[in-house]
């Protein structure tokens, strides 16, 4: 069992702050300003599902599309590293994860759940990235269960922070909600390079022997 909580926890460690839900409460309320309660619940709800979706069909078909492409593992963590960071860099410099556009097309939507809730912003490159590479260190049947449950209930998270994210974001206010992003996008740059480092050592490490 030890190993499927290990992968659990740090499946959820990995991807919490990627997929950042608690930056996206007010984008969510605001795409759904016009909605009733009911149905701002239905999406939440959704939404949940949809990262889950995203991110399961990516982690069981992550190994088989690096065969696929012929991608190899230490190349796949420098591309993921350079992914994240950019989400990373846009957290700590406080710039908005949907275009004016985007938000724009959102707001006359009347589903917002898959696009552009799931998808770009919760499950967006970078957690894809992450959620393959997370694929990769998995070699035994308790390590891929604990890594998916890990994912599981990370959307759970999303659903429940969405549904109490309005009294969230206003206790919280403007200002502490920015603080509390760039905190994590810093942990996120960290890992990025990490990443960037790990990728850039395997594929050296021919080369100086």
């Amino acid at each position: 069992m030890e190993p499927l909580l290990s992968y659990l926890v740090g499946a959820i460690a990995a991807l919490f702050p990627i997929v950042d839900p608690i930056g996206a409460i007010p984008i969510f309320y605001a795409l759904t300003a016009k909605q009733s309660h009911q149905r701002r619940c239905q999406q939440a709800k959704q939404v949940a599902l949809n990262v889950a979706a995203v991110l399961t069909v990516f982690f069981l078909m992550g190994k088989g599309l690096l065969a696929f492409f012929g991608i190899s593992l230490p190349v796949v963590r420098i591309a993921g590293g350079l992914i994240v960071s950019h989400t990373a860099w846009q957290m700590v410099t406080s710039q908005d994860r949907l275009t004016h556009r985007e938000q724009t097309e959102a707001a006359d939507k009347a589903d917002i759940s898959l696009t552009p809730m799931a998808v770009p912003l919760l499950s967006g490159p970078g957690a894809i990235a992450m959620t393959i590479s997370l694929s990769t260190r998995c070699h035994t049947w308790l390590e891929y269960l604990g890594a998916w449950l890990g994912i599981l209930l990370l959307s759970a998270m999303v659903y429940f922070l969405l549904i109490l994210g309005e009294p969230l974001s206003q206790a919280w206010g403007i200002t502490g909600r920015g603080a509390l992003t760039r905190l994590l996008g810093f942990f996120i740059l960290a890992i990025a390079v990490q990443f960037i480092a790990d990728g850039s050592l395997a594929l050296l490490q021919p080369l100086l022997r």
